[in-house]
């Protein structure tokens, strides 16, 4: 493990704005995120989760062959139990990826009481706050090593 100095060394400069468009994707894609079977809900992500979320991909991305451009994002939004998929990103569509990071973000639960309805039938639209609790998990696609897991 390199100090946080030496991994700040280490950032390329276009992987920092490749992760500013891929954090773009990323909420347009949770501003379309199907919940349920007729349901949408606006997911909305808030910018410390957004600079937390931002920060770890960039962390995780600097020790792979091709940064940030190797990477395959797996979007999912847990609550309660349940863990949806909303969405896969390539960060780079032009490269073959090396690793693949699956970030879950979780529902704010205050809001859980007032949300419990929109997994039933029927349409609606309803703007959800996002906690700033996260999980990634990383899995090279190159290596047999084993799955990390980083929680925040």
């Amino acid at each position: 493990s390199l100090p946080d100095m030496d991994l700040e060394l280490l950032h390329d400069p276009e992987d920092e704005l490749l992760c500013a468009n891929l954090m773009d994707v990323v909420q347009a894609t949770l501003g379309r995120a199907p919940l349920g079977s007729k349901r949408c809900s606006r997911l909305l992500m808030p910018a410390q989760l957004q600079a937390q979320v931002r920060a770890e991909l960039l962390r995780l991305a600097c020790s792979e062959p091709c940064g940030l451009r190797g990477a395959l994002l797996d979007l999912c939004v847990e609550h309660g139990k349940a863990c949806h998929d909303v969405g896969h990103i390539a960060a780079d569509p032009a490269v073959v990826p090396t690793f693949q990071l699956t970030l879950v973000l979780r529902l704010d639960s205050r809001f859980w009481p007032k949300i419990q309805g929109l997994f039933a039938s029927g349409p609606a639209f309803a703007p959800l706050k996002l906690s700033t609790g996260f999980r990634v998990m990383k899995k090279k696609l190159y290596s047999s090593e084993q799955l990390l897991i980083e929680e925040c």
